[in-house]
């Protein structure tokens, strides 16, 4: 099996893009922990895989504080033995209804927190885990990271970040044989566009900015995802892999 005797964790495992991951890596054969806020989601997405005769546990986190992710990482270790895969998938948006000049800084400074310091969090705690054995980090960026949408600035800022976190630390990280690579989705169904969905008029404008019309799904992400925490990706690294059927290519 592709992740026989692999262990994962999955932070915001508990829906959307995580969920979905995490259960790709338990039908490869891994040991997978949902780390996530929600307990109850979470226990639920762990009930999922082991329903389906997989293996997974959850581990409450709070990825915007170190302290929280390191003791994910060391319950991980002292459960399963040891780490090979850190999947750093855990963000937010903003609410998008205001621009820089009239965003309270406090949603700025909570955006960066999540999306910005728990995906650096996430790598540091994951790397001194690995540095003895190697392993694969995966952060989840945006193809927001590139281009702009209004009123939704600490958004972009948060997702470049991850971007030029995931490149520096692939390089720094290359001697421990760790490879750290990230994700650059466009809008995808998950929970997270929940609220665009009921708005015909916002629903079509997402559908129509992927090149085939088509509003992607979490379970076509997780298969990226999990190609590069594969074996079959051995040779890849420091490099961001758009996941969006073309949105970031053209001009709409």
């Amino acid at each position: 099996m592709r992740f026989q005797d692999k262990v994962a964790i999955v932070t915001g495992g508990a829906g959307g893009i995580g969920r979905a991951s995490a259960k790709r890596f338990a039908e490869g054969g891994a040991k997978v922990v949902v780390a996530d806020l929600r307990r109850d989601a979470g226990q639920a997405a762990v009930q999922e895989i082991q329903a389906a005769g997989g293996s997974a546990m959850f581990v409450p986190v709070d990825v915007t504080d170190y302290d929280s992710v390191s003791s994910l990482v060391r319950e991980t270790v002292d459960t399963y033995g040891q780490l090979d895969i850190m999947f750093n998938n855990a963000g937010v948006f903003g609410d998008g209804q205001k621009d820089l000049l009239s965003m309270p800084i406090e949603e700025y400074q909570r955006i960066v927190r999540i999306n910005q310091d728990g995906v650096f969090y996430g790598i540091r705690a994951a790397a001194l885990a690995m540095k003895e054995r190697g392993g694969v980090i995966i952060n989840t960026a945006s193809i927001y990271a590139f281009i702009a949408d209004r009123r939704q600035l600490p958004y972009h800022a948060t997702k470049a970040a991850v971007v030029g976190m995931t490149k520096a630390a692939a390089l720094d990280l290359a001697k421990y044989n760790i490879r750290v690579v990230a994700i650059a989705p466009s809008m995808i169904d998950t929970p997270l566009i929940d609220r665009w969905r009921s708005d015909e008029r916002v629903w079509n404008s997402i559908r129509k900015a992927q090149m085939r019309l088509q509003v992607g799904t979490a379970e076509q992400v997780a298969q990226v995802v999990a190609f590069l925490a594969s074996d079959e990706a051995s040779f890849v690294n420091g490099h961001e892999f758009y996941v969006d059927d073309g949105a970031a290519a053209f001009k709409r």
